[in-house]
């Protein structure tokens, strides 16, 4: 068992759930609509630059 990534419900870590790492499907959804929504990103290491008017 683990603890599901959006509820920290316990969840079944095996072929047999096929929600897994979630609990349910419904936690499974509201995950990759959390993505999809770009709630979560994967961190940028390349530092941001200052926008400059005259580039072309």
């Amino acid at each position: 068992m683990v603890a599901c990534p959006r509820c920290g419900q316990p969840a079944l870590y095996a072929p047999a759930n096929p929600s897994r790492p979630f609990c349910s499907p419904r936690c499974k959804q509201v995950d990759f609509g959390a993505w999809a929504n770009e709630e979560y990103r994967v961190p940028d290491a390349t530092p941001e630059r200052p926008q400059d008017d005259e580039t072309i």
